[in-house]
């Protein structure tokens, strides 16, 4: 009988087959091997499927728009006790899981999440970009009891996730931010500097730091002032 996962694997995906290669190398590379991988494909029309499947991947199609919708879909196939979910142009650092798995590990932390760096070569500006999203400013806002990760990179419990319900599926954006908000009530969420991801730069080069930031900084102001977040996220393929 196949040994039950520990932990599973979430990765929404639309017409990602020129990027899906980079995660599936960072996956082949875990020193914690004990995972499945779900790809939860939302109707593409290039070979992501087929490089999901062939690459060893669980393939979920989720018609219904909204990567919220995508990730719950997800976590409903997910067989491990664990949640990890990523992207479809991330590639992991090889101590990913095993970092989760560990941190998770203890009774008092029910979530987790880590730095994330460009994948492309990129400028001095965009670096220094992500370092300030993804590391100074998620650990302050852990700091200040007012978790903010961001879901491309991104641990959780598998009954705390379905404690609250999930990700939002009304929400197109801030959607991982209002999930982890509403985790912080039932424990602690934790940053781990060796859980590690590469991400694609692709829309920070295409909207210019400046158009990124004031998007997502006016979307934080909208949420935080009991509005719903913006509804439309331009698609960069």
């Amino acid at each position: 009988m196949p040994k039950r996962p520990e932990i599973s694997v979430v990765v929404p995906a639309l017409n990602e087959a020129k990027y899906i290669h980079n995660l599936f190398d960072g996956l082949d590379a875990q020193e914690f091997r004990n995972f499945e991988t779900i790809v939860v494909d939302g109707g593409s029309s290039d070979a992501t499927r087929e490089i999901s499947r062939r690459r060893g991947a669980r393939v979920v199609v989720e018609r219904r728009k909204g990567i919220g919708r995508a990730r719950n879909a997800g976590a409903a196939a997910a067989k491990g006790g664990l949640l990890v979910f990523l992207d479809a142009d991330t590639k992991p650092g090889p101590a990913l899981l095993g970092a989760y798995r560990r941190a998770l590990g203890s009774s008092a932390v029910i979530a987790a999440t880590g730095p994330i760096l460009p994948l492309e070569k990129s400028n001095l500006l965009v670096r220094l970009g992500f370092l300030f999203v993804s590391v100074l400013f998620v650990k302050a806002s852990i700091l200040l009891n007012r978790s903010s990760v961001v879901g491309l990179n991104f641990a959780v419990r598998k009954g705390a996730f379905e404690a609250v319900h999930g990700f939002n599926p009304r929400y197109v954006t801030y959607e991982d931010w209002d999930l982890s908000l509403r985790l912080r009530k039932l424990g602690r969420i934790a940053y781990l500097d060796d859980a590690l991801v590469w991400t694609s730069a692709r829309r920070v080069k295409a909207w210019g730091i400046h158009g990124f930031f004031a998007f997502h900084v006016g979307n934080m102001l909208r949420y935080n002032t009991g509005r719903e977040p913006k509804r439309h996220y331009a698609q960069i393929r």
